[in-house]
C-alpha cells in the first residue's frame, strides 16, 4: 500500500486547497494512502517558536515522514518566482535523508498558487524540482493529453498543478485547475504502487 506524502505550505489558505484536490487524486488509486503534512512559517526573529502542532489543518511533517512514503508530493505559494521560504527552510534539513539516498528512485511531482498569472508560476514549480533531482527522485509532470491541459485559462502547467489564486487570494479553484491536481496525485500514486509492487 504506497503512501504518498502530500507536503506544502500555505499562507492564506490556496496552496491547502490544492493540496486536498492532490490527496483526493491520491485517494482514487487503489490501494494508495494519501498522507497530509505541511511545514511551519519561519520567523526572522530568532527567539521566536512555533508549537509542535498547528492550531488546525494537518500536522507539521518530520523527516520520518519524508523516509517513510513511497511518493512525494511538494506544494508552495510563489514567492517571487520561487518556493516559499518555509518549505525551503525544511527541504535545507533533509541532508541525513540526502547522504542515505534514502528518496532515490520515489516518484515526486510539485504544486503552486500564484497571485497573478505571470508571478512566476513555472518557475515555483521548477524550484522545488531541484531539491527533489538532488535526492533523486523520478519527476513526474502532467502530459498534454491531459485535456484541462489545454482548456484552462488560469493554473495548469507541464511541470504541475496550479492555481491563480488574484491579489487578494479571492479567486476560486476552477474545474480546470482541480482537475489537473486531481490527475497529478493519480499520476503520483500509479508509479508508486507500480515501483512498489516492482521491488516485492
Amino acid at each position: 500500500m504506497p503512501k504518498i506524502l502530500v507536503l506544502y505550505y500555505s499562507r492564506h489558505g490556496s496552496v491547502a486547497r490544492l493540496a486536498r484536490q492532490v490527496a483526493r487524486g491520491v485517494a482514487t488509486v487503489k490501494g494508495a494512502e494519501a498522507v497530509v503534512r505541511t511545514v511551519p512559517p519561519v520567523s526572522a526573529t530568532s527567539e521566536a517558536t512555533n508549537p509542535p502542532v498547528p492550531d488546525d489543518g494537518p500536522p507539521y511533517a518530520s523527516l520520518d515522514d519524508l523516509a517513510e512514503c513511497d511518493g512525494l508530493i511538494l506544494g508552495s505559494p510563489t514567492r517571487f518566482g520561487n518556493m516559499a521560504a518555509p518549505l525551503k527552510h525544511f527541504l535545507d534539513n533533509t541532508t541525513s535523508l540526502w547522504l542515505k539516498g534514502t528518496l532515490v528512485d520515489r516518484p515526486a511531482a510539485v504544486f503552486t498558487a500564484t497571485g497573478s498569472l505571470h508571478g512566476g508560476q513555472e518557475t515555483t514549480l521548477t524550484s522545488m524540482m531541484l531539491p527533489l533531482m538532488h535526492h533523486g527522485m523520478l519527476l513526474v509532470g502532467l502530459p498534454y493529453t491531459e485535456a484541462a491541459l489545454q482548456q484552462t485559462r488560469s493554473g495548469g502547467t507541464p511541470y504541475g498543478a496550479s492555481h491563480f489564486a488574484g491579489s487578494d487570494g479571492s479567486e476560486p479553484d476552477t474545474e480546470e485547475e482541480t482537475q489537473l491536481a486531481q490527475v497529478l496525485g493519480a499520476r503520483v500514486a500509479r508509479l508508486s504502487r507500480a515501483l512498489t509492487e516492482s521491488r516485492s
